[in-house]
Parts: C-alpha cells; structure tokens; sequence
C-alpha cells in the first residue's frame, strides 16, 4: 500500500533515510545531516511525500515535486529510498509506478530525475524498465565515499 505520508510518519521516515544518507553513495545531500535538516529536505514544502507499507511497517517512501518553477513546473521530480529489509521486493518499482501515476494526476507532463549516481546500477537498470531514457551525463558529478569522483546521469521521461 502507498500512501501520502502523516506526520505520525516522521519517525519511521527517518529511519529509512539515515541509513542511505550516511552512506553517502546515492543521495547527494551531507552524510553527517541531521534528523531535523533530513525530514526538513525530504518533507520540504512544495513536495508531496508518499509512504510504502509492507507487512504493516512503512518500508519506503518518496517525494514528487516540480523540477522547476515556472516554464520548467510541467516536469516533476521524485526521489525514491526503500528501507534496507525491504530491498529486492519490488518496492522501488511499485513507487516508481505510483509516482508517474500521481504526477499525471496532477497535471506533469514528464519526469526528470537530476542526478542519478551511476555507479548506482541497480536504479539505472530500474528507472530504464520504468521507461527514462538516460539524456545525459555529468562526469565526476558526485563524490562517492569509496569509489571518488563519479559520473552522474540526468534520466527523463514524458508521462
């Protein structure tokens, strides 16, 4: 079941972002953020923050937002964390599939994800079966913790 997500949420959102942030190898925000700075970006406002159950725990979430303000506010942009239990379920895909769904329904027109590190394969692979094209990309784009500087891919697709 996806949802969007209630404050009585906030908790076990951070659960599942603080393990990925600090790994630093797919998020490009610090590794050392803080709670508060964390749920601050991830349940900013102007993005609508969906939540993932699975066997009665929230397992994921994700956020949809405009990419852009105005000429650009027909593209929207996700970003999508599953919980580390949770991983290679489906969960990823079945946000993917409920977030181009719900940014159809409000009025997108195409997603656009910014930066897609490309050493994380596993999301590649994911968002090219989902249908983004990868239109773009970044050399030494982001600064991996274990493998230096790698590229980044811009990855695009019309809803």
């Amino acid at each position: 079941m996806i949802r969007l997500a209630e404050p009585r949420d906030t908790e076990s959102i951070w659960a599942i972002l603080a393990p990925v942030f600090a790994a630093g190898d797919t998020y490009a925000v610090p590794r050392d953020i803080t709670r508060a700075s964390a749920l601050a970006y991830w349940l900013a406002p102007g993005k609508t923050t969906y939540v993932a159950e699975l066997e009665g725990r929230i397992a994921g979430t994700y956020y949809l937002r405009a990419n852009q303000a105005g000429p650009g506010a027909h593209v929207t942009n996700c970003g999508y964390i599953s919980a580390p239990w949770a991983q290679g379920r489906g969960l990823a895909r079945a946000m993917c599939a409920h977030s181009l769904q719900a940014a159809r329904g409000a009025g997108f027109r195409a997603m656009q994800f910014n930066l897609v590190v490309s050493t994380n394969t596993r999301a590649v692979r994911l968002w090219q079966d989902m249908g983004f094209a990868i239109v773009g990309t970044i050399p030494s784009a982001f600064a991996h913790p274990t493998q230096g500087d790698v590229a980044a891919h811009v990855m695009w697709r019309l809803l």
